[in-house]
């Protein structure tokens, strides 16, 4: 299947742009999503020059030759890598076509217009590759995917103190050291996955020779593997599988390493125990050829971890544009690559919260609640996460060299609010654009005591549930579809006020204001109903792609576009405030028969299932 990629040039921009004496300073940034790529570049003003998406398969498994024939792949997720890389790489080569037809030749000699570029990126989606072949052992496994349910508990099982229960093992077996629960939402129970799974990585791992060629990584690792690598001379292998590119960075930046379940967030380290106790039982060690090849390869297999804003991360060699006489320009050759960020990492820089106590929640395919805790690691006690915000490294021209001490944050993370509205669209099929909501959500006056909640794949924060499954409950003959649409759209709100009330628990401190982003942002029901069921003003910024912008930001903060956070703050505004205006009564009353709803939610999942 073929996407379009979709290019916007904001033309007084460019117009700006070519009346200088004097060529441009632009920073550019990648922005890999879960569903769709961007690509989009900066002024040295702060404003955006272009904005280029495209969409990308999406693989929702209904068989697999690593199961026996009576498991099921229900709630399977995977992307084809290269399915990730074609998308970038497109969204860079339109790019620079709309800007030449128009006047502004980015390509070879004028890529160096472009000083830097940063990488934002879905978290925790995991791959494995082999550094010497190129070859990739499996499909990456999406974040949300949920076979990784039963690994968890395994590990679990594994790392189980007798002294304790089993759901107190759940949030503390390693939560002292990485800030996260053992869930299958992170990095680590993938990885376990696919040696356990792939006999392919298996017989690699075994192999006293062939072990230190294993490469995993998250999608920043394979983005910045293959930007910073280059193409082999044989770009398939004889069975016609495309192969990755050679000799490329192997790298990660704090935020997203601390994603993993194996990094300390004290030392920022890979942490050999750690790696152990995630991957340490799998049946893959007890067959190795000896002691060496009978463990996990820690120093080879994972990605070095570095500051996410840093000058020395690594250097783009070029992507192929092509041109009208059938020939190709590179672009972006030589640019350094400046900054990487996990995606709602970005967008807490993006909002330009620096400060503790600030906070944001974007809106995307889940929903993701983020709290700048400053310099302290703030232990959660409400089903949050603790983890790395930001660090940053060296600079161009900087005299120090030592990186600044790390950025921590509290975040609560929520699966599905925007696939929810995707899930009325291709399964229930009651709208066919999610732009039909708001006016059918402000079509009837209420939800009616309607609720749904959307554990489809079970519950992430606050509650850590993967036994819930989805419900709608309340419902009466008087129900319709725009009932059903506003319940679903309510039910994102819902989901940041569990998290946001989580958040001023842990922290006690309380939260004035949440700055949003993210594409249901536009929603204008939700946005109100959002700053009603939380009692706090709610705040859209005048950047609406928070997430690229925030990978942007740190770029050019590397490379000294910027000269620091001030400067950068000053950039940010205001573009929609929305205040509360529900009276308590209802607020109190609509937040009970959220609770109630949610109760109903659990113990679907039975330990036979």
């Amino acid at each position: 299947m073929m996407f379009e990629c979709h290019v916007h040039i904001n033309q007084s921009v460019l117009s700006a742009l070519l009346s200088l004496s004097s060529p441009p300073s632009l920073v550019g940034s990648i922005d890999q999503g879960t569903s769709s790529s961007r690509f989009l570049l900066v002024t040295s003003s702060g404003s955006l020059l272009s904005t280029a998406q495209v969409e990308f398969r999406q693989h929702y498994p209904t068989s697999s030759p690593h199961l026996s024939h009576n498991e099921s792949c229900a709630g399977w997720h995977e992307h084809d890598p290269f399915d990730i890389w074609d998308s970038v790489c497109q969204c860079v080569s339109r790019t620079v076509e709309e800007l030449d037809k128009r006047g502004l030749d980015l390509c070879e000699e004028h890529s160096s217009w472009i000083k830097a570029v940063g990488i934002t990126n879905q978290r925790e989606t995991t791959l494995v590759w082999n550094d010497r072949t190129g070859k990739v052992y499996y499909n990456a496994i999406v974040w949300d995917d949920t076979r990784t349910a039963s690994v968890a508990e395994n590990i679990l099982r594994e790392n189980h103190d007798s002294s304790c229960g089993v759901e107190t093992t759940m949030k503390d077996v390693l939560r002292a050291e990485t800030g996260l629960p053992v869930a299958s939402y992170f990095a680590g129970t993938k990885v376990r996955w696919l040696i356990d799974h792939v006999s392919e990585l298996q017989a690699d791992l075994r192999s006293t020779t062939e072990r230190t060629n294993v490469r995993f990584g998250t999608v920043d690792v394979w983005l910045l593997y293959m930007l910073t690598g280059y193409k082999r001379s044989i770009s398939e292998s004889e069975d016609g599988v495309r192969l990755g590119y050679d000799g490329g960075v192997f790298k990660t930046d704090v935020s997203n390493a601390s994603r993993w379940l194996f990094m300390s967030l004290e030392s920022l380290n890979w942490e050999a125990d750690l790696v152990k106790k995630v991957v340490g039982g799998s049946a893959c060690w007890n067959d190795g050829d000896n002691d060496d090849t009978r463990s996990f390869p820690v120093a080879t297999a994972l990605p070095e971890i570095v500051p996410s804003s840093d000058c020395t991360i690594g250097t783009i060699h070029g992507i192929p544009c092509p041109t009208t006489d059938g020939t190709y320009r590179l672009a972006l050759r030589d640019v350094p690559i400046t900054a990487i960020l996990g995606d709602q990492q970005a967008a807490l820089f993006g909002q330009t919260c620096f400060l503790p106590g600030e906070a944001k929640c974007t809106y995307g395919t889940g929903l993701f609640l983020m709290m700048n805790t400053g310099t302290d690691m703030i232990p959660s006690t409400h089903g949050l996460l603790t983890t790395v915000a930001y660090q940053l490294g060296r600079r161009v021209a900087s005299e120090d060299h030592a990186p600044s001490k790390p950025i921590y944050a509290l975040e609560g993370s929520v699966a599905f609010s925007g696939s929810t509205i995707q899930w009325l669209r291709d399964r229930l099929e009651i709208i066919s654009s999610p732009s039909e909501t708001e006016s059918l959500a402000m079509s009837v006056p209420s939800s009616q005591g309607m609720y749904l909640v959307p554990a489809f794949s079970g519950l992430f924060a606050p509650h850590w549930r993967p036994d819930a499954r989805a419900c709608m409950v309340g419902l009466t003959a008087t129900h319709s579809k725009a009932h059903i649409v506003r319940s679903a759209l309510e039910s994102s709100a819902y989901q940041a006020r569990e998290v946001f009330d989580s958040m001023v628990r842990d922290s006690n401190v309380e939260l004035k204001e949440m700055r949003v982003d993210g594409g249901a942002t536009a929603n204008k029901f939700l946005m109100q109903f959002q700053s009603d069921i939380l009692n706090v003003p709610v705040i859209r910024p005048e950047h609406l792609e928070t997430t690229g912008w925030g990978a942007a930001l740190a770029a050019g903060l590397a490379v000294g576009v910027w000269n620091d956070l001030n400067g950068v703050r000053k950039m940010w505004a205001v573009n929609t405030r929305w205040n509360p205006s529900m009276d308590d009564e209802e607020r109190d009353k609509s937040w009970k028969g959220w609770n109630k709803a949610v109760q109903r939610s659990f113990n679907w999942l039975e330990d036979d299932d």
